[in-house]
């Protein structure tokens, strides 16, 4: 025990307990967890007996008690040893609080008498003589001299229950008291969650095992002997005797109650944790909100002890120091709110390694905390926990403007799928609705959390592999702008203390009870708000909304005429038709000009085309940037449609508004569409509107029409459009030979994309041996040779047996550039889930009309350095026109396999052909003609022809001998492939 003053016998501590009017235990200071202890007795007094259970005290005993208790627990003293009585184990000591003399200030007010002393009368002991003589001649505290003064300071205890149930109606006590705070004062601590104290004012001695947790046992006696002598224990309060001189066991009887009794050891941290809360709760005033009865009739109930002006709860401060376990059993009788702060607080101990849980080893998670943050607006509302929110960082068209966030920690019911009969669960509908009108087109700031691994697909077991998965991102969603809704959500502090930025989407559904909170595991990472998410979910279930209302769920049969036949939509058109306009929201976006639209009025889902406005076709340039506008524009919105016929497929044509804007007008202005009016405009609301987006968009030669010459003549004739060829423009990166090369396609925003991800990974160590293992057709990450850049690529050959060191070599295919080649072990990575994993951006193309010899064949050298001199040196753009597509290849394998694209290259400076060029330096001849070619297939062939002629007339490359007999020509040997690629 640290001393103050070592020399003048001084010592300091901390007043734990006061078993009695005279008596004090005190805790000295030190660094221990459990610091040494000391039971003194104040010098030259004695004060009344406190009562046995089930007995009566002496007069005055407990106020006594009560006035040592309160004047000194939990202070710091100063004290001194007086004098010592042989064979008894407590000192006798003067102690000071401050500058008070506990003992004098005891006498004075009349609550313990001064022993007589027993040899030379020290000047200590006469001062207390003569306060207690004060005290009598006043009447105060034992002197009270009132009739019946006595015998009213006489605590007449009920039965105890401790040991024997049967004195106490614990179910009777509940039932009076449940949710009531009970004032108590703690007599015992047996363990860190085990309490024994006295319900004020009838002063019933009960046993409370505070709710929600329990703490490290203290050990226990077990009997050896079942005839050996039985224990007598204490019965003070505490396990403590009063001040008066106790006779001591014999050494007989020491060792005969040592033999019937084997002593079970505390558990880790037991004494640790009770010490904890004796320090709090022992001696002290508490409130005691019983909250049930377990089936041996022990009270369960929540402690509160005053700290300051503050009440504490005694569970969580237990938990939250690593003193305790959650426990769900006595959980469960508390309210939601309690058990969630245990169990957020005991998770929290966990992560930080307290006490208990030192060697806790957390169980394995798919999920990965993430921290990102972005505002945009939302575009898409896939389902009651799903939007796809547009990121304003990102440019207009850029597939990584979407970003799909599902809401942290929050489950509404599912949709279902109907092309697999799967019917929307019950409020699946009234959720994405509810998100819908008040989410699209709105500004939304998104905090991104956690990323989870999922199956690809639903139901299926653990996945073996990152094929199998795949990763899905979570956050909180806000909305920027207040409004109606936010009564329904509590304002609530961010993790850091600020303000949250708006309304919080999740709670918001959760409080409508349109789903309901994920019940994470430990360890699981969960969103910032959980709290208030279980909140809004106890908000729900009490006034029974949703999910959780008692009332059949709503029920809406919606006809899907996509998935009917042609003939049922047709037998719809009267009913569309029946009124020029009608109200519709838009489900999805299928093209630039094709909609999945949902009428309410007829309780359908339809297709819906505007009437004589065409956007390119999917995989057609600027198909993708159609699609783009019309999500960001229409996708979910409520628009107003005019029915005019239904086509031979069932689609529905006319013509659509979005706030009285005519939606056809927007894409013709952007140039991204263009009329087809052969069959006439007169049945098209807005025509001349129409007309006049359309010639804007051509003098500003937008898009589609950035090739438009002022005065040519286009044809809206449909049979005109079909004969018109596919065209983009594109760079080169790699040649194969054969007339074969790689191209990237100029307006494709995926590459730029795919490089920023790449750049921003930290690809420094390498994989270690077993924890990734690539097979043949895996796409991975890899390492080219030529400028020591990572890019996405497939594997085209693996070692047999599996990797068995770092030098392993595998060949890889560059999906996005089309070059090959072998590499180490060491300079792969598996693909990163931040990095797309759509397929290859390289497209495989031949020269059309051509036959360019191969590598291996005479001149094939030639013509593949003649080509590559062309197409790779320097950023030179080329224009493709597709003349013909060879799907045959199936899929892509590896270099030079997968579908060929037969085209003519255009260099777009010179505008010359690469194909003509190729005839013209005699590194390639034309294809045999075929009888009955296309009229526009065989004046393409006579004008490359005129270029052959010229190159056979200089004897030029491989007619330097004259005309070309066979193709079956004696071959070279074979020639190393020039490796020539662009990165």
């Amino acid at each position: 025990m640290a001393q103050a003053a070592a020399s003048s016998g001084w010592l300091r501590g901390r007043v734990k307990a006061a078993p009695s009017g005279d008596t004090l235990v005190i805790m000295g200071f030190t660094k221990a967890e459990i610091p040494p202890e000391k039971t003194i007795v104040l010098a030259h007094l004695s004060s009344p007996r406190l009562a046995r259970r089930g007995g009566n005290d002496d007069p005055f005993a407990w106020e006594s008690r009560e006035f040592l208790r309160k004047l000194c627990i939990g202070k710091d003293v100063v004290f001194k040893t007086e004098y010592t009585i042989p064979n008894f184990s407590r000192e006798f000591c003067s102690l000071f609080v401050g500058t008070t003399n506990i003992a004098k200030e005891v006498v004075t007010h009349g609550w313990a008498k001064v022993k007589e002393a027993k040899g030379e009368v020290t000047p200590e002991h006469a001062e207390l003589l003569r306060l207690e003589e004060q005290a009598r001649q006043q009447g105060i505290g034992l002197w009270n001299r009132a009739p019946g003064a006595s015998a009213a300071a006489i605590r007449n205890l009920p039965p105890s229950s401790v040991g024997d149930p049967s004195n106490l109606d614990a179910m009777g006590l509940l039932a009076a008291n449940k949710g009531r705070p009970m004032e108590a004062i703690v007599e015992q601590v047996r363990d860190g969650s085990s309490l024994r104290v006295y319900l004020l004012p009838e002063f019933q001695f009960v046993q409370v095992f505070v709710a929600g947790i329990q703490a490290p046992s203290m050990g226990r006696r077990t009997m050896a002997e079942p005839t050996a002598t039985t224990e007598v224990p204490s019965d003070e309060p505490n396990g403590e005797t009063n001040g008066e001189i106790r006779g001591t066991l014999t050494s007989a009887q020491r060792v005969t109650a040592s033999s019937a009794y084997n002593e079970v050891a505390p558990d880790p941290y037991g004494r640790e944790a009770k010490h904890f809360t004796e320090i709090r709760v022992l001696n002290r005033d508490v409130r005691i909100v019983l909250e049930g009865v377990d089936k041996f009739s022990n009270l369960i109930g929540s402690v509160y002890y005053p700290d300051g002006e503050a009440a504490k709860d005694l569970a969580l401060e237990l938990i939250e120091n690593g003193f305790a376990k959650y426990v769900e059993w006595s959980a469960i009788m508390m309210e939601d709110e309690a058990r969630r702060k245990l169990k957020a607080a005991e998770l929290q101990a966990k992560k930080s390694k307290l006490r208990l849980w030192t060697n806790y080893v957390p169980p394995a998670t798919n999920s990965k905390a993430i921290s990102d943050s972005f505002t945009g607006e939302v575009v898409e509302v896939v389902s009651g926990d799903c939007i796809i929110v547009a990121d304003d960082a990102v440019p207009f068209g850029s597939p990584a403007a979407e970003r799909r966030v599902n809401l942290s920690s929050i489950r509404c019911p599912k949709l279902g799928n109907p092309r697999r009969d799967e019917k929307p669960a019950p409020y699946a509908r009234e959720a994405r609705e509810f998100l819908r009108t008040r989410l699209i087109g709105r500004q939304v700031q998104v905090s991104m959390e956690y990323s989870r691994k999922v199956p690809m697909a639903d139901g299926s077991t653990a996945p073996t592999g990152p094929a199998d998965t795949r990763v899905m991102g979570f956050g909180s969603v806000f909305l920027l702008s207040q409004g109606k809704d936010s009564e329904d959500v509590s304002p609530a502090p961010l993790p850091a203390g600020g303000q949250q930025p708006g309304v919080n989407v999740a709670e918001l559904i959760i409080a409508r009870g349109f789903g309901a909170v994920i019940r994470h595991r430990d360890f699981e990472e969960r969103s910032n708000y959980y709290e208030n998410l279980l909140a809004a979910e106890s908000r729900a279930t009490a006034g029974r909304k949703g999910i959780h209302s008692s009332k059949d769920p709503p029920v809406m049969h919606v006809m899907d005429l996509l998935t009917a036949s042609a003939k049922k939509a047709k037998d719809f058109l009267p009913f569309l038709q029946r009124n020029r306009r009608m109200s519709a929201v838009v489900e999805y976006v299928l093209s630039g000009h094709r909609f999945k639209l949902f009428v309410p009025k007829e309780t359908c889902s339809i297709a819906f085309s505007f009437s004589g406005v065409r956007c390119p076709g999917r995989e057609e340039p600027y198909s993708n940037e159609a699609i783009s506008l019309m999500r960001w524009k229409i996708m979910q919105r409520d628009v107003e449609i005019e029915v005019e016929t239904v086509d031979r497929t069932g689609t529905f044509l006319g013509s659509l508004w979005e706030s009285k804007t005519n939606v056809a007008i927007t894409l013709l202005e952007a140039g991204l569409a263009r009329l087809q009016t052969s069959f006439g405009t007169d049945r098209i609301p807005d025509a001349h509107l129409l007309a006049q987006a359309e010639q804007f968009a051509k003098r500003q030669k937008l898009k589609i029409w950035e090739n438009y010459v002022e005065g040519e003549q286009i044809s809206n004739d449909p049979a005109h459009d079909r004969k018109q060829k596919e065209e983009f423009k594109v760079m080169v990166t790699e040649v194969l030979g054969g007339g074969k090369f790689y191209v990237q396609a100029v307006a494709d925003q995926k590459v730029a994309s795919i490089q920023k991800q790449l750049a921003s990974l930290n690809l420094k160590e390498a994989p270690v041996l077993g924890s990734f293992s690539p097979k043949k057709g895996d796409i991975v990450l890899a390492q080219f040779t030529a400028d020591n850049s990572w890019n996405r690529a497939m594997i085209v050959t693996a070692p047999r047996g599996g990797v068995q060191s770092a030098k392993d070599r595998f060949e890889v295919f560059y999906i996005d550039y089309g070059n090959q080649e072998v590499v180490a072990y060491n300079n792969l990575r598996p693909l990163d889930p931040s990095v797309s994993s759509a397929p290859g951006i390289a497209q495989l193309c031949s020269l059309v009309y051509l036959k360019v010899p191969t590598l291996d064949e005479d001149y094939g050298q030639e013509a593949a350095m003649l080509l590559s001199d062309t197409t790779l040196n320097g950023p030179k753009e080329f224009r493709a026109v597709i003349e013909e597509k060879d799907t045959s290849g199936g899929k892509v394998k590896g270099q030079g396999t997968g579908n060929v694209l037969l085209v003519t290259l255009i260099d777009d400076e010179s505008g010359k052909s690469v194909n003509a060029m190729m005839l013209k330096e005699g590194v390639a001849r034309l294809e045999k003609r075929r009888r009955w070619e296309p009229k526009e297939k065989q004046e393409a062939m006579n004008e490359l022809e005129k270029h052959q002629s010229e190159a056979h007339r200089q004897r030029l490359g491989m007619w330097e001998y004259g005309d070309i007999q066979s193709d079956d020509d004696e071959n070279p040997p074979p020639i190393k492939k020039t490796g020539a690629g662009k990165r």
